[in-house]
């Protein structure tokens, strides 16, 4: 994966319309704060939503947290968003409803406009990117690694089920989102989500079995819409310290064997190889760079 990524375990969405929320935000403990101009926001209030957020900003971000803009899809709406987010204090834009390649190329010819107009580093405005259609998820190898801005990919469940016309369950979301782990991972990406609906959060044991699997999956990170997500992403999404520990010792042992010429490395009862032990060396990396982020 690429060494620039950010690093991510939840992101939170707050509609920046919602004063309270906007306020309180910053203390549920979300790695990233999505200030939301599109579903959580009212036709009648979006232009309202816009003026709001150079305000919101240093509110969210105060512990820490990194910003993100989710963003409109029709086009008039969504050049109207960028203009208003392409400002100091956001790291990334969620683009909503994306379905070629050549939508991120149009978005990233604004930003980079934006950017030289307002005295921003070239490249600092990110994309995460969500697919929520047949028509994208069909080209989402391709979006996945069209641009460089992009560090995140995620399947949008709720919206792609309606496009498709089936039920947002772990069955049917199941090949689509194993799909977009893939897509990501092959472009150097964040691959987030889980494989489920993220609407539900009063079943708290029910939701983290859903982000546990996930992990094991191979997603790396999730939005969620509810401060109780947030600690269950926080946890699920972190080694835990059984897990670093093990790791380390495997590679201990691992390093060992290598530098003494042998080729067969035995761990804890069981023979290991390159693949295992680079999956040790990523738990190793994951709980380093979370630990740099928390200090």
């Amino acid at each position: 994966m690429r060494d620039d990524l950010p690093v991510w375990r939840s992101l939170m969405f707050v509609p920046v319309t919602a004063e309270k929320f906007v306020r309180t935000g910053a203390d549920k403990g979300a790695d990233a704060i999505i200030l939301d101009l599109e579903d959580a926001v009212a036709p009648s209030q979006k232009d309202l939503a816009r003026t709001l957020i150079a305000d919101a900003i240093p509110q969210v971000n105060r512990n820490g947290a990194d910003v993100v803009v989710r963003v409109n899809r029709p086009w008039r709406m969504l050049v109207r968003d960028i203009e208003a987010a392409v400002i100091p204090g956001v790291a990334a834009l969620m683009l909503t409803k994306v379905d070629s390649p050549e939508h991120i190329a149009a978005v990233a010819e604004i930003v980079d406009e934006l950017e030289a107009e307002r005295g921003l580093p070239a490249g600092k405005i990110k994309f995460i990117v969500l697919v929520e259609t047949a028509a994208g998820f069909f080209r989402i190898e391709q979006i996945a690694r069209c641009h460089r801005r992009i560090v995140g990919l995620s399947l949008g469940s709720e919206d792609f089920a309606a496009d498709v016309g089936m039920q947002s369950d772990p069955e049917g979301l199941f090949y689509p989102k194993q799909h977009t782990i893939f897509a990501a991972r092959a472009a150097g990406i964040l691959p987030m989500g889980f494989v489920g609906s993220i609407a539900d959060f009063r079943d708290q044991e029910a939701f983290r079995a859903i982000v546990r699997r996930s992990r094991r999956l191979g997603f790396l990170c999730a939005s969620a819409v509810h401060p109780l997500q947030v600690q269950v992403l926080n946890e699920e999404f972190a080694p835990s310290e059984a897990e670093v520990d093990r790791a380390e010792k495997m590679i201990a042992a691992y390093d060992e064997a290598y530098a003494k010429g042998l080729g067969a490395v035995q761990f804890e009862g069981a023979m290991i190889d390159v693949p295992v032990v680079n999956r040790a060396r990523s738990v190793v990396s994951r709980a380093n760079a979370l630990r740099a982020r928390k200090a």
